[in-house]
């Protein structure tokens, strides 16, 4: 318990010197009164619940407190993009707005909110971490993401709306061969707080990769979760078993739909070629099938796991990305009974209007989520050693995050930063999502010269990759394949 040895080393001194004080010289007390003074502090930062920190490294925490307070919003805009105000602003709504996540083919449509918690399993995020966002999303009303580590007891036991992540291991609907057990699945996705279902086919913190747990996090508890070895990493295949074509993979998100009782069915991904979701879309229309929702990753997002050389490297970044799902979806003549998610740092009411102008109807968020939780970045969550006790497995360390002060901490980041977002789309006089445009962005082009995303994207019209793809759309149309991703 290294943590704890300030501390005592503290305690000892005050102990030291006051038995000096008592015995040999009253100048001790010089000493003393400082030691003692420490070891009360020390004391009271174990007994105290507001931060986890100083439960799990009393005095040594305290120098930590300026990255522990940091808003989750993080960095400010940089400038060279804006929003465009309106001369003739309206009143902001009071009731924060909500987005049907739902097709024709879905029996229990899903109110999503503008802000939710991004894919984080447990495993990656201790239990008081997942059960503290839980709760805040059930104080809050909105969604949190499983991530692909399964449906453990602490996302069931909060009360809030899940979004179960499906990856490639299969974890909580995985056979004794590794591979999907549908019964399983059609168990758990009935299961009241299971509201949707994504299936994970990328991330954008490791596109191409899946997902990696290292062994120092893997306890019992984690090995019995996901059906693995005590201090083993667990490593998720690349690609998925149950499916190998586009075609496949529409043909399985309807089983999905069905086994889980028409409940909203999607996927996640950061998009790479074009080409390859063009062809997820040709299956879409040849089969007649189409998923509930979209989430687009983008290449910015991160992982306490992920090689360094892919975040920010491999993959389209969050911008391109929602852009050419938007535009694919709209070209094929689907994007109105498919919504779209957009995931890659989201923190403030900027980025999601941002987001919503590109094309998304809905965010999540990992990283801002995480620091309303508690997490102070100190860049050890690979290593089990976490100082907030929110990305560890050690029993001892995670005991000291108060779940009830965390998850009103979710509860009350979420929606302030929805408030500020219908408050910013309020000034630019819109009332609601759908009025946004495209031409209600505006990225600096150069010294003195600006220009709107409507200007800087070609934006398709329904249907238009089916009636004839503009020049710009026609080769990857014509190579896209529902029969092969490559």
């Amino acid at each position: 318990m290294r943590r704890f040895l300030p501390l005592l080393l503290v305690a000892l001194v005050a102990v030291g010197t006051t038995l000096a004080a008592a015995t040999l010289s009253v100048r001790w007390w010089l000493a003393a009164g400082p030691a003692l003074a420490l070891t009360c502090l020390g004391g009271r930062d174990l007994l105290q619940r507001r931060r986890t920190v100083l439960r799990n490294h009393p005095l040594v925490g305290r120098l930590r407190r300026p990255g522990e307070q940091a808003p989750p919003g993080g960095a400010r805009p940089d400038g060279q993009e804006f929003l465009v105000p309106s001369l003739w602003p309206v009143e902001a709504t009071e009731e924060a707005p909500v987005v049907r996540v739902g097709g024709p083919d879905c029996a229990q449509p899903y109110d999503m909110a503008l802000l939710n918690v991004s894919a984080m399993s447990f495993g990656a995020l201790s239990s008081h971490a997942v059960l503290a966002l839980n709760r805040g999303a059930a104080l809050g009303r909105f969604a949190q993401d499983t991530g692909e580590g399964g449906l453990s007891e602490y996302h069931l036991r909060g009360g809030g709306d899940l979004v179960w992540e499906i990856g490639t291991g299969y974890f909580g609907c995985r056979g004794a061969d590794g591979g999907f057990d549908v019964r399983e699945f059609a168990d758990k996705a009935a299961l009241p707080e299971v509201k949707c279902v994504s299936l994970k086919l990328s991330q954008g913190a490791a596109p191409g990769g899946g997902g990696v747990l290292p062994g120092v996090k893997v306890s019992a508890e984690i090995a019995r979760e996901r059906k693995a070895q005590v201090g083993e990493p667990v490593v998720s295949p690349p690609c998925h078993r149950v499916f190998s074509t586009p075609r496949e993979l529409v043909l399985f998100l309807a089983r999905l739909r069905e086994s889980a009782g028409g409940k909203p069915i999607g996927f996640k991904l950061c998009v790479g070629a074009r080409r390859e979701f063009l062809a997820v879309c040709r299956a879409m229309v040849v089969e007649g099938v189409a998923p509930d929702f979209v989430v687009v990753d983008g290449s910015e997002g991160g992982t306490g796991a992920a090689p360094t050389g892919f975040a920010g490297r491999l993959g389209m970044p969050l911008t391109e990305g929602l852009i050419t799902v938007h535009n694919a979806l709209v070209g094929v003549g689907l994007r109105d009974r498919v919504r779209i998610g957009a995931s890659g740092r989201v923190a403030t009411g900027f980025d999601i209007v941002r987001r919503l102008v590109q094309g998304a109807d809905y965010t999540n968020a990992a990283r801002a989520m995480m620091l309303a939780v508690g997490c102070v970045r100190a860049g050890r969550c690979h290593t089990g050693a976490c100082p907030s006790g929110v990305a560890t497995q050690d029993p001892l360390r995670a005991r000291a995050l108060n779940v009830a002060v965390q998850a009103e901490q979710v509860r009350r980041y979420q929606r302030q930063t929805v408030r500020e977002a219908v408050s910013v789309m309020a000034a630019m006089g819109v009332c609601e999502p759908g009025e946004l445009t495209p031409a209600h962005l505006v990225r600096r082009t150069g010294p003195g010269t600006a220009r709107s995303y409507a200007e800087l994207y070609e934006w398709l019209a329904p249907g238009e990759l089916l009636a004839g793809p503009p020049q710009s759309w026609a080769a990857d149309w014509k190579e896209a394949d529902p029969d092969s991703f490559r």
